[in-house]
């Protein structure tokens, strides 16, 4: 009987010539280079994120004292005015040419996005229009603010809430487009097949099985397309101005928080400066809220 025990695992890794020699000394180049790398792309992270946290930083510090009922329910002071003040009517505004602008750019970019995946997949004219989607997506804003003065506020003969919604609308339809048809192409092609040999037609396929299986990323691309919408201020100056009263309807030259920001952060009152403050503060929370909810659509799904 032999009463020698059996090698084990780590007898036998520590005698192997091989396994020695496959074994990264704490010393050796590769390993050194490793961690070179792994610390410099946690330095590169860093980097990125700080800024972010700099931004938060400064608008909560600057603006959060600020932030009361008032803000929402109160007009914008006057430059002699030393406290009290709100933007209630920016706010509103800002939701009234955001939601024209949406109801516009988000119906055209979906049917759009559904042209070109589902029924021009392939062709010249699908190209095209890729292209110039994505060169219209790189357009500066201030070129669509003189656009939508030239085209909508000239042709009615005022600045609206409705031109800056329309100029907002441009901004925000090449991001729906791309996002929604990069979505309908994530969605295999077994699925249309299906449909299909089961009797579905050309548009029941599109409409029951194709657009509710993309849905949550179009979901997603539609809610930064708003938040990036949120924040602009060049198209509004040309086209819904500002107005230091409450709007009487859309017709009307209309106040947003972004162009509110813009007239009160230079100004030589400390009163305007914290609400331009709390006006930045506002926009933030906007497009962090956004961005949250577009991450919890995509996480669900």
């Amino acid at each position: 009987m032999n009463s020698n025990p059996s090698p084990t695992i780590d007898d036998v890794s520590s005698t192997s010539p091989l396994i020695k020699r496959l074994q990264r000394q704490p010393s050796s180049p590769r390993t050194l280079f490793n961690s070179f790398m792994t610390g410099l792309v946690f330095v590169c992270a860093a980097c990125a994120i700080i800024p972010l946290f700099a931004v938060l930083w400064y608008v909560i510090s600057q603006g959060g004292a600020r932030l009361s009922t008032d803000l929402f329910t109160q007009l914008p002071p006057a430059a002699n005015v030393l406290k009290g003040g709100g933007f209630g009517n920016a706010f509103i505004g800002t939701l009234t040419t955001v939601g024209i602008g949406s109801a516009i750019a988000i119906p055209c970019g979906i049917l759009a996005a559904i042209f070109l995946s589902e029924f021009a997949k392939g062709t010249r004219l699908a190209d095209w229009i890729g292209f110039l989607t994505n060169v219209l997506s790189g357009v500066p804003s201030i070129v669509v603010g003189v656009f939508a003065y030239s085209t909508v506020v000239l042709t009615t003969g005022g600045f609206s809430a409705v031109a800056g919604g329309f100029a907002l609308a441009v901004l925000m339809l090449p991001i729906i487009v791309r996002t929604a048809t990069e979505a309908l192409a994530l969605v295999p092609q077994e699925s249309r097949q299906a449909a299909v040999g089961l009797g579905a037609t050309r548009f029941q396929t599109v409409a029951r099985v194709v657009l509710p299986a993309a849905l949550p990323p179009i979901l997603t691309g539609v809610m930064l397309a708003v938040a990036r919408a949120s924040g602009e201020t060049a198209p509004l100056i040309f086209t819904a101005l500002f107005k230091n009263f409450w709007a009487d309807g859309v017709w009307e030259p209309t106040a947003t928080l972004s162009v509110l920001v813009f007239n009160f952060a230079t100004t030589p009152y400390k009163n305007q400066q914290e609400l331009a403050a709390a006006g930045s503060l506002i926009l933030v929370l906007m497009v962090l809220t956004a961005s949250i909810l577009s991450r919890l659509v995509v996480k669900r799904q």
